[in-house]
């Protein structure tokens, strides 16, 4: 017989039911079901919005400062603010999500064996199965990354891990998720070793180590090396008792997930420049040869991820992913064939390439017709502030590759190929990129790669053992520059901030 003091939360359209106690916080239940915190859960960015279709979820005085009126009347209640007194039905702001993994085959010497390969994102997290006889995936798994609950950028996970017992949160919520991953793909005692690869953030909140030097200036990891452990050190209970690896990171805020995009982009093979970016809050530029390599970091915002655009949300059903001119008027596709309910990053490029075009939208950033919104479809409209965070994360990039271009010495028609790495550069559309000034690469060049960062994981697994794996010899052929250092910076990010005036 259920408790006095239990309630139920149905959630739509899940359709699932949770079962809790009174005065549960609506935050510590609904992020494993798709529901994100951008902000960590301080009230600020309204992404955990979650609507009430019947019950009582009273509104808090914070509520009222953050919603409209209408939006509070209409049922809209913040996640992170509420604590379920009473049995509601709600319905989930976001849900059936795609997660990138990796199905690129690739050359090998065969070993005995299994393995797992692991990409820790800031936003997911996946997981390969492979065996090392035959090189065959036996199995992939994708979750949400738990740490998300604390902030969905880096620099608020640090904050989170400068407090008191942050560290050992942080820590021990990313590797349990991890090893549930690994419970998921059922691996048994030919499990012989896991590699993981991340942004330097989750290079030491995974291992432990205290991100305070990424706090300040000069932003420099204190320990950016190869970490090797025992599962049982982990606390992992596995058959085997397997290797653990985090690759090292380059510097700064440049990761074992860009090492790993090395690898797989071939820079080792190379002759000719060629670069790799990998776009999201952080974003990544690697501009090289097999001779010489630069890397840099640039802190692009989370537009790219549809955050703090007022309509953003991630690449989820709902969103408006595409978009393109047609009969002189915007058409918007909406993923999952449902009303549309935001928009994710690659439909934001393609809305405003779209606004340029139909000359709705000025090279400065500004509407044409000196309104403040763009009504689009559905309800979801485009507000001149959305518009202004798109520059500033492709300004910040566009900026980045000018910058170590100018230091190889280099033009963009010197540069024969870019490849456009994780789930934003997979979908973005390439000749919207290019009208909005994000890339300026000659468009026969551009290329969507994929998930570098897994790939690069798995070549690792086959190329190398575990005592080779600090990668000091191409660790010293790659120069990390810190673009805020260059006094040029600012200048030139102020100008990559306005798009191209006319088609390019």
């Amino acid at each position: 017989m259920p408790s006095a003091d239990s309630v139920a939360i149905r959630l739509e359209p899940l359709g699932q039911t949770i079962a809790t106690t009174r005065g549960t916080a609506l935050r510590d239940l609904l992020f494993s079901y798709g529901v994100e915190f951008p902000c960590g859960g301080h009230g600020k960015c309204r992404k955990c919005r979650v609507k009430l279709l019947e019950g009582a979820l009273p509104e808090t005085e914070e509520e009222r400062r953050i919603l409209s009126p209408d939006e509070i009347a209409e049922g809209w209640r913040l996640a992170c603010r509420c604590f379920v007194q009473d049995s509601v039905t709600l319905e989930i702001d976001q849900w059936e999500t795609t997660i990138l993994a990796d199905d690129t085959h690739f050359s090998f010497s065969p070993r005995t064996g299994h393995a797992v390969a692991v990409d820790i994102g800031t936003t997911t997290l996946v997981a390969q199965l492979l065996d090392l006889e035959n090189g065959h995936v036996l199995g992939v798994r994708s979750a949400l990354n738990p740490q998300t609950a604390y902030g969905g950028d880096i620099m608020s996970r640090v904050q989170s891990a400068l407090k008191p017992d942050g560290l050992s949160t942080l820590s021990r919520l990313i590797r349990e998720s991890v090893v549930q991953l690994l419970h998921e793909l059922e691996v048994s005692e030919k499990l012989t070793e896991v590699v993981l690869v991340g942004n330097t953030v989750m290079h030491h909140l995974f291992c432990g180590i205290d991100p305070a030097p990424l706090s300040r200036v000069p932003f420099r990891p204190a320990d950016d090396g190869l970490k090797t452990f025992r599962a049982s050190e982990l606390g992992w209970e596995l058959p085997s008792d397997p290797l653990v690896q985090f690759l090292p990171c380059l510097g700064g805020f440049v990761g074992s997930d860009i090492l790993a995009g090395i690898i797989a982009s071939g820079f080792d093979h190379t002759e000719d420049p060629i670069a790799l970016l990998d776009l999201g809050t952080n974003g990544e530029i690697v501009i090289g040869n097999k001779e010489r390599i630069l890397c840099a970091s640039t802190a692009a915002g989370p537009a790219f991820e549809g955050g703090r655009v007022a309509g953003g949300m991630r690449a989820a059903t709902g969103a408006i992913a595409e978009a393109h001119v047609e009969d002189g008027k915007l058409a918007c596709h909406v993923l999952g064939n449902v009303a549309p309910r935001g928009i994710c990053g690659s439909g934001l490029v393609d809305i405003v390439a779209g606004g340029l075009d139909l000359g709705l939208i000025q090279p400065s950033g500004r509407f044409a017709d000196g309104s403040k919104e763009w009504p689009l479809c559905g309800g979801v409209k485009l507000l001149q502030r959305d518009i202004r965070e798109l520059q500033l994360a492709k300004g910040a990039v566009a900026a980045g590759v000018r910058l170590l271009l100018h230091q190889l010495e280099s033009q963009f028609h010197h540069v024969d190929y870019i490849y456009l790495a994780g789930a934003f550069g997979n979908y973005v559309n390439r000749d919207s990129a290019r009208r909005i000034g994000l890339i300026d690469f000659k468009p026969e060049g551009i290329s969507p790669v994929g998930n570098t960062a897994l790939l690069g994981a798995k070549l690792v697994l086959f190329r190398t053992t575990p005592g080779e794996r600090d990668f000091t010899e191409l660790r010293e052929r790659v120069t990390h520059v810190t673009l805020a250092d260059d006094p040029a910076f600012q200048d030139v990010y102020v100008e990559s901030m306005t798009f191209p005036d006319g088609a390019v």
